[in-house]
């Protein structure tokens, strides 16, 4: 937000005289005084034209730079986490109990004659039972089509992402120089990265108030109780986290943040103390029955998991 403006008081002195408009301001080592820029304020152009926006992500373990986009579902390959997931002991060990109950399954095999018979038998009385289950898997079969359709139309999130782990840079340097490099990633299948890469520079990576999340303020938020937590820190956090679990295809998160949850009531809450009237009301005493300890363990489980799935670049 601005500063507030103030009026102008009109003073009975002599204004300083300040350099023309078209000369250089001066600084006391008469050398030229470099503006400065606020930030978030650079040039949008060049992300607005290619549909794609730098992120600033802080974690317990620092804070890096990244990109973000919304595409429609059916333009986008999801990240593959096969190597992540092998690097998982858990996930392994799940993968190894899985394949054994599958080879102790017991498999019966029926006499051919009497397979024979008994089919013979059942295909008269059969015949109705699927035609009308014909008619009903079509209806179906039509139904689930509609809503993939939908599902493939909707915008989803892809953030600057490899196999299955999410690129982190601590500096616009860092970040821009990776663009050009021509390395892998899953934002390269976008239709405008190429051009992305050719016009990115450093001073580019600059993302505006609304895409800096302070994922490593969370937790702690949340320790200190009701009358100390921050509806626009936690909202904000809520918003990434959906999106990075999403895209980093972290199930887990996605059903800890999911609709009915604890940590999703705990979010429309928030949204609406905000909102303000009588929406607000309710919703701080919505918060007041929110357990501080239980939602400040459920988000330290979310930052952990996004956390281990981070590859940091310098």
């Amino acid at each position: 937000m601005g500063n507030p403006t103030h009026p102008e008081v009109s003073v009975a002195r002599q204004s300083p005289q300040r350099p023309d408009a078209d000369e250089p301001e001066l600084d006391a080592t008469d050398g030229p005084v470099e503006p400065e820029v606020e930030r978030g304020s650079a040039d949008r152009s060049l992300w607005d034209e290619l549909r794609i926006d730098p992120v600033e992500i802080a974690l317990p373990a620092g804070t890096g730079f990244t990109l973000r986009a919304y595409r429609p579902a059916r333009e986008l390959t999801p990240t593959d986490v096969a190597e992540r997931d092998e690097d998982d002991p858990f996930l392994a060990r799940r993968q190894v109990v899985e394949a054994e109950d599958a080879e102790d399954e017991e498999v019966v095999i029926l006499d051919e004659e009497f397979a024979a018979l008994s089919a013979e038998e059942d295909e008269e009385a059969g015949r109705g039972r699927r035609r009308k289950a014909d008619a009903e898997d079509e209806e179906s079969e039509a139904e689930e089509e509609d809503e993939q359709d939908a599902a493939a139309d909707e915008e989803v999130p892809v953030f600057l992402t490899h196999k299955g782990r999410l690129l982190l840079f601590k500096t616009p340097e860092a970040l821009v120089s990776f663009i050009r490099s021509g390395a892998p990633n899953d934002m390269s299948q976008l239709d405008s990265w190429n051009e992305l890469s050719e016009r990115v520079e450093p001073a580019d990576i600059a993302p505006l108030d609304e895409d800096m999340y302070e994922l490593d303020l969370v937790v702690e938020n949340l320790r200190g109780g009701h009358d100390t937590w921050d509806p626009t820190l936690l909202i904000e956090a809520g918003e990434v986290a959906r999106d990075l679990s999403y895209a980093l295809r972290l199930p887990a998160v996605l059903d800890m943040l999911s609709a009915g949850s604890s940590l999703d009531d705990l979010d429309e809450a928030l949204r609406a103390t905000v909102n303000g009237g009588i929406g607000g009301f309710l919703g701080r005493r919505r918060l007041k029955k929110i357990g501080a300890q239980t939602a400040s363990l459920g988000w330290r489980t979310i930052v952990g998991k996004i956390s281990a799935v981070v590859d940091w670049r310098d």
